[in-house]
């Protein structure tokens, strides 16, 4: 039932638990009483940061279901496909940023898409790599399935290239490199992505490319082309097309090769290798392949031996072109030194440096070998108070330490969910964070993935009672301030001695 008064609106809103009772008393204050109109409350909800637009025009519409999915609440949409819309959401559980990904209330209906849609969710939360977009949940609410994600802050490669143009080399070797190592990690788990173009790569404010969508390819099965044959596995009509081409069928894995060379193609010239088309008669043309301008003659400024790896990438012959990814990664290598892919950075592709809400400490993949080098090791280090965090940023460097910082004691155990973590050792700070570090650092314990990570909870004198709620065995321990620099370095060294020590999982 649609809301025909402010009241009504408001009642709404409490009761699908998007609006707390006591939020709507400072509204109703400001607004001076109940006799307003919906336009009113409207705009001082969405003034105040309390609904959004998305929120209000849903309830409007009388909507009792959509809001929520899972732990995820939906704040608005960010993108949308054939078979699926992409919203921006908030994790009710610790208000960090998720992306959530809705099937389409048209396939809800379709037990085999659904199936599908969520299979495929559940092989890429099998993922954990630093270039590949980590899944979170996969579910049903209310019969539509979804599936929540990591949020980047940044755009798809696609939308890079159309607003700028080509990548500089340096920086295009580094980003092509990086979509290859999520692509190798995932082969090796024996999941093919089966639909890699420029939209499935998103790449972050500080430079970093994650492929997104691996294995939803399945629910683009409805190939209307019947030349291109019967499929026994599910795959884009784009790689029916070059499989049929070429006479290997299920083919996924150099299939996998030929659409990535195209992407580092894009990338590369700032043009499309093929021909784009959202017609099925003309994406599977055997022209579309047979016709591409070669990328020697598209960038003739491109040194050769990187045209040879690329163009190797997308040789019609699936027997002339790179295996496997490692080959590609290995062909990759020499190119990387060679052309100074390290010290490009985000800023060659023009791209902000700092991403929003994230600390420019962050490094890129490529330079974190580098940076452990130099160092005794990586420390992440979580605390909210800026003052806390330089105090203990220039305490843990002097000790040989790189620091990294970050605010959300969530979102770092996230980030050590990815291969390789982006630390040796996790730092929780309880000083302002009180009982959310005691949770986190708990976590850790309880998660096979992160059982072995070093941990150590920082607390004051004051805070006695969440040290003696800590869980505390040979990788997790506690120090109390004020932190003495020899008991500090002590215990660092000895808990990475136990991590080095320590048997692979």
């Amino acid at each position: 039932m649609k809301p025909k008064t402010a009241n009504e609106l408001a009642d709404q809103a409490q009761e699908l638990g998007l609006v707390g009772a006591s939020q709507f008393e400072d509204v109703w204050a400001e607004l001076g009483g109940h006799n307003v109109s919906i336009e009113e409350i409207s705009n001082a909800l969405t003034r105040r940061e309390l609904l959004t637009a998305f929120q209000i025009e849903r309830l409007l519409r009388g909507e009792k279901t959509g809001f929520f999915y899972g732990n995820a609440k939906l704040l608005y949409q960010i993108g949308a496909g054939s078979f699926a819309r992409v919203f921006r959401a908030i994790d009710t559980s610790d208000g960090s940023i998720l992306a959530v990904k809705v099937l389409r209330h048209r396939f809800s209906a379709d037990p085999e898409k659904c199936k599908s849609f969520r299979r495929e969710g559940e092989m890429g939360r099998l993922l954990r790599h630093p270039n590949i977009v980590a899944i979170a949940d996969v579910g049903q609410e209310h019969n539509v399935s979804y599936i929540t994600m990591e949020f980047l802050e940044g755009q798809t490669l696609r939308e890079l290239v159309r607003i700028r143009g080509a990548v500089d080399l340096a920086r295009a070797i580094d980003l092509i490199a990086q979509m290859v190592a999520g692509l190798e990690y995932a082969h090796r788990r024996g999941v093919t992505h089966r639909d890699l173009k420029a939209s499935n790569v998103l790449v972050s404010s500080v430079g970093q490319a994650k492929i997104v969508d691996f294995g939803l390819a399945g629910i683009d099965a409805d190939i209307g082309d019947k030349s291109l044959g019967k499929m026994e596995h599910p795959r884009t009509v784009d790689y029916a097309a070059i499989e049929k081409i070429s006479g290997m069928k299920d083919d996924s894995l150099r299939s996998d090769i030929y659409f990535l060379g195209t992407v580092a193609y894009l990338t590369l010239t700032g043009k499309s290798a093929l021909a784009e088309s959202r017609d099925r008669a003309v994406r599977s043309d055997p022209r579309r392949f047979t016709s591409v301008e070669p990328l020697a003659s598209c960038a003739p400024h491109l040194p050769r031996d990187v045209v040879d790896v690329i163009s190797r990438m997308m040789r019609l012959d699936p027997l002339d072109r790179w295996q496997t990814a490692a080959d590609v990664r290995r062909a990759l290598e020499p190119l990387m030194g060679k052309y100074d892919t390290s010290a490009s950075g985000a800023a060659a592709s023009g791209v902000p440096a700092v991403p929003v809400g994230e600390s420019a400490e962050f490094p890129l993949p490529s330079a974190m070998s580098a940076v452990r080098a130099a160092t005794k090791g990586t420390l992440m280090v979580v605390e909210t108070s800026a003052k806390a965090q330089e105090s203990l940023r220039h305490f843990f460097t002097k000790l040989g330490y790189r620091v990294l910082m970050t605010e959300n004691p969530q979102r770092a155990l996230l980030r050590f969910s990815a291969t390789p973590p982006p630390a040796d050792c996790l730092v929780m700070s309880t000083q302002s964070l009180g009982d959310g570090a005691v949770e986190a650092f708990n976590a850790l314990s309880k998660d096979p993935f992160l059982a072995k990570l070093p941990a150590i909870l920082l607390t004051s004198p004051s805070q006695k009672s969440l040290a003696r709620r800590a869980t505390l065995d040979e990788y997790r321990k506690v120090i109390e301030a004020p932190i003495r620099t020899a008991a500090m370095s002590a215990m660092l060294d000895s808990l990475l001695a136990h991590k080095l020590a320590a048997p692979e999982a």
